[in-house]
């Protein structure tokens, strides 16, 4: 096990805690992170592209000019893809870009950014983070009493409306829940800032 200090809201110790090596200490596999990144993406793709082929364009109805003597090449319909205002050549349609992982494949991922962020001093534990009433600019000076990245992802075991309202203005700060957070989220944001609480549900789950 490896030993963090804890940080409170003004950036001071607060104590420390031991973070298990099984899910905070592994060797990443960026083959495992890159695969389930691109089904994350891919699961956000709203696959609602459309383009009108040959039988479905408007037209077509008559041949467009004669077939002799008009110097053209000939022709038999205006919905020809050839023409202007005519039919898409294998048009894309509507359809799922949804496909799934192994699980294994997605525990393996995560618990490689997790020791990724603890192994790249990219990991803030916090003891607690609470408000009494939601405020952006407390939310502000926490993360700069902490030394947060520009991007932070703040993870929480419980949801708190006011760690949530208080971040939700800040731009590339964002809240998550251990059972919501995804690798994506943890690779796009420069640090990953946990709760004590966090820490704990993260090592039951992935135990």
């Amino acid at each position: 096990m490896s030993t963090v200090t804890m940080l409170n809201m003004a950036g001071q110790e607060a104590g420390t805690i031991e973070l298990k090596d099984e899910i905070f200490g592994i060797e990443p596999n960026q083959n495992a992170v890159h695969a389930v990144i691109k089904n994350i993406l891919a699961n956000k793709r709203q696959g609602t592209q459309s383009a009108k082929t040959r039988s479905e364009v408007r037209g077509g109805g008559r041949k467009p000019f004669r077939q002799k003597g008009t110097g053209r090449h000939r022709q038999g319909s205006s919905t020809d893809p050839t023409q202007v205002g005519g039919g898409i050549v294998f048009a894309p349609k509507p359809r799922s870009y949804r496909y799934t992982v192994p699980k294994k494949l997605r525990r393996l991922a995560m618990l490689s950014m997790l020791s990724s962020k603890a192994q790249e001093n990219e990991l803030i534990v916090m003891d607690e983070i609470s408000f009494e009433q939601p405020k952006t600019k407390e939310m502000v000076k926490m993360l700069e009493n902490v030394k947060a990245g520009k991007k932070a992802l703040i993870v929480t075991a419980e949801k708190d409306e006011n760690v949530v309202k208080s971040a939700a203005n800040i731009p590339g700060v964002r809240t998550a829940l251990v059972g919501t957070m995804n690798v994506y989220e943890i690779i796009n944001h420069n640090s990953l800032i946990l709760t004590k609480d966090a820490v704990a549900k993260i090592e039951e789950v992935y135990a």
